[in-house]
């Protein structure tokens, strides 16, 4: 039996997360469940699930649910989600909150050892140095639970770092993939949700219609699978069957398939080595399916993927500042404040007015992500 400490237990993945503890009872339980303000969606989580402990956000939240459940463990904020994460009653750690405030519990899980399952993209943005680093020094690897990186570390298994050529990141495109940058001016958030392959959160799904997201998961590629970034390609693929593929120095391609569907990597993430049954997934017919569609990435057309490879290469705090000024100004696209092309127009202004630090510690990332944030919303003002 492992136990189960979830960060982000009611955003999309952390949802799932749970629908696969639940048919695996046998196998998993929840020892924490760590979310935001959704009390709403989190109090009937904590009567099904019983965990030891749970982390709010906030006082005002911490209220609600203890007037709802009387539960007797119930912790604020970083503080709290830093001591579910070196709890010695946990065995696996999943990060699946949105953001950077999951990094002090993840660097915590490592030192004490966890099961790292790794759901938060922004943890390895803004700190891959430092994570990676502890994951070392601590011999704590992490287990990618993105279905593009499970996908590469799947078609990895018992093959050599030396003999891989390149990974081939696949990308659906987004909502907007069929528009063209003249089309884009007038769409509005309901456009931008309108996902057509996945079901994912709010920031997520506006991500990948910019193609941020997709520069979010080649930075994360870099730190997790040691790999410069001229060695890293991203592949446009509608039908989001392929997730990803590694092509090696004797031209031998490995892809992992599936169906669309991200308990399937929550599910290894959380059962690796072993591959336990999955219900209500559908299973990939490859009759039924035509053809598929495979497109070359064009970074004018989707600049943030462009800004994402910059960043990395440059390194240091800039993939912090890219990630930063992209969350501030997606939730002021979401907020209708700004429109879809100010989502890019701002991170690149937030990037070249940035003096970046070479090696930031931990420290100096939270106040870059700060100022950042701060600065972004000041463009509007």
């Amino acid at each position: 039996m492992k136990n189960i400490a979830l960060l982000g237990a009611t955003g999309s993945i952390g949802e799932q997360t749970l629908e696969v503890i639940r048919q695996h009872k046998d196998k998993f339980s929840v020892f924490a469940l760590a979310f935001g303000t959704n009390a709403g969606k989190a109090i009937p989580m904590i009567r099904e699930f019983e965990p030891e402990a749970v982390v709010t956000a906030d006082e005002e939240t911490r209220r609600k649910v203890f007037e709802a459940t009387s539960h007797k463990n119930i912790m604020v904020g970083s503080k709290g989600m830093v001591a579910v994460a070196k709890d010695p009653g946990a065995d696996v750690f999943v990060n699946a909150v949105m953001g950077s405030i999951g990094l002090p519990a993840t660097l915590e899980a490592i030192r004490a050892r966890k099961r790292i399952a790794i759901a938060n993209k922004e943890t390895l943005v803004t700190a891959g140095h430092l994570v990676m680093a502890e994951s070392r020094k601590y011999d704590t690897p992490l287990l990618p639970v993105d279905s593009e990186h499970s996908a590469i570390f799947q078609a990895l298994n018992g093959e050599r770092h030396e003999d891989v050529r390149r990974l081939i990141i696949t990308a659906s495109g987004g909502s907007f993939r069929d528009k063209t940058r003249e089309e884009l001016q007038g769409v509005n958030v309901k456009d931008a949700l309108n996902h057509p392959n996945w079901s994912m959160g709010a920031k997520i799904t506006v991500d990948s219609a910019s193609m941020m997201n997709k520069g979010l998961e080649v930075i994360e590629a870099h730190w997790l699978f040691n790999m410069p970034y001229d060695k890293i390609h991203v592949l446009l693929h509608r039908e989001s069957v392929i997730h990803s593929l590694v092509e090696f120095q004797d031209r031998s391609v490995m892809a992992q398939l599936g169906s669309p569907d991200m308990k399937v990597p929550i599910q290894y993430a959380l059962s690796y080595p072993e591959r336990i049954p999955l219900s209500g997934s559908e299973s990939l017919e490859l009759e039924d399916l035509a053809e598929l569609h495979f497109q070359k990435m064009d970074m004018e057309r989707f600049r943030c993927l462009k800004f994402a490879f910059q960043a990395g290469r440059q390194g240091g705090s800039m993939p912090a500042v890219l990630n930063a000024a992209n969350e501030q100004a997606v939730a002021m696209f979401l907020n209708e404040q700004i429109s879809f092309l100010d989502i890019e127009a701002f991170v690149e202004r937030a990037l070249t007015e940035h003096n970046s630090v070479s090696e930031p510690s931990l420290s100096d990332i939270i106040e870059i992500d700060e100022e950042t944030r701060k600065r972004v919303e000041r463009y509007v003002k």
